[in-house]
């Protein structure tokens, strides 16, 4: 009686020790490959418990969530030769279980190979400017290099590839930061430029404006002492009428001057006189010649020589002066 009760405890384990080698648990976002003694089977085992044989049946499970692999910083040199740094990040999934099992070996591994030299191929087809301008198109062209060796064969599809980090040379990054601020000092300018045009316009029409109102122009010119005087300052505006300036600007134009420093206004023009009756013309006296004296206080003479004394004074004006008679011949003609 107790052998048969140990033979049945015997028995008893052993098939609790077969059953526990004849069930896997397969999770949701798992696939089972089942190969049985080295042979894969065609079933692909979904999520749940599934049984297998416990003697000569393997079960590998395979992750089929998006997985996420980070590539290493790879020097390269784009195509107008400059010299860069860039690290990516790539998203991979498997799609084919059995592709990833059996026809690649460590498939995390061999994404990341791929990526790194497809990245310094992209790389190195492409310039700076596109490369730090136009991101989305070099991950495009990053995702269909890399999907050729690695969909079809290998069973796996790249999602989606991101340029991290560009690192440049601290000497482009200098010249790369002087081009930019030179573009702006650029685009500040016009800015500026067309500013001053278009206040240009409006000072035109305002001005247009205010010529056909000339109350619009003295409320101007009273605004603007109003502004001036507002703040506390030592500043004395006086507004000066332009329209003085030109009366006066026209007067000039009306006179002469004679070298003397004497003006001769503008001639009249005289009355016509009757039929048989002549008008004689007015005499115009002679300026009387008289020794000039200088400014210093020296007496100068009729002939520019000097003279001191009050006899040769006297002599001077006997001599050089006009006398009554001399005056009168003058004016009587």
């Amino acid at each position: 009686m107790g052998v048969l009760i140990t033979v049945l405890a015997v028995f008893a384990v052993a098939g609790l020790v077969l059953l526990a080698l004849s069930v896997r648990n397969v999770q949701q976002y798992e696939k089972g490959v089942v190969f049985r003694f080295g042979r894969l089977l065609p079933d692909i085992r979904g999520p749940g418990l599934r049984v297998i044989r416990p003697i000569g049946d393997r079960m590998r499970k395979v992750s089929v969530q998006t997985e996420v692999l980070g590539i290493p910083p790879q020097g390269s040199i784009t195509a107008d030769n400059v010299t860069l740094t860039v690290d990516a990040v790539v998203y991979f999934k498997v799609i084919d279980p059995v592709k990833a099992l059996v026809n690649v070996r460590n498939y995390p591994a061999a994404v990341s190979q791929i990526a790194q030299t497809s990245l310094r191929s992209v790389i190195g087809r492409a310039d700076l400017d596109t490369l730090l301008s136009d991101r989305d198109h070099i991950n495009a062209e990053l995702k269909k290099v890399m999907d050729a060796p690695t969909e079809e064969p290998w069973g796996l599809r790249i999602e989606r590839v991101e340029i991290k980090d560009i690192a440049l040379p601290e000497s482009m990054m200098r010249s790369m930061s002087k081009q930019a601020e030179a573009e702006r000092e650029r685009r500040a300018r016009v800015i500026a430029a067309d500013g001053e045009f278009q206040a240009s316009q409006r000072l035109t029409d305002a001005a247009a404006t205010m010529a056909d109102t000339p109350g619009a122009l003295q409320l101007r010119l009273l605004q603007t002492v109003v502004d001036v005087s507002a703040e506390k300052n030592s500043t004395l505006v006086m507004p000066f009428p332009v329209e003085m300036l030109r009366f006066f600007e026209h007067r000039s134009r009306e006179t002469n001057g004679l070298p003397d420093g004497r003006v001769t206004h503008r001639s009249t023009r005289r009355p016509a006189a009757p039929a048989g009756v002549l008008i004689p013309e007015p005499a115009i006296p002679a300026p009387a010649i008289a020794p000039a004296l200088s400014l210093s206080g020296e007496r100068v003479g009729a002939g520019g020589r000097r003279i001191g004394s009050r006899a040769e004074v006297a002599r001077e004006r006997r001599d050089n002066w006009p006398t009554r008679k001399d005056a009168e011949e003058s004016l009587n003609g």
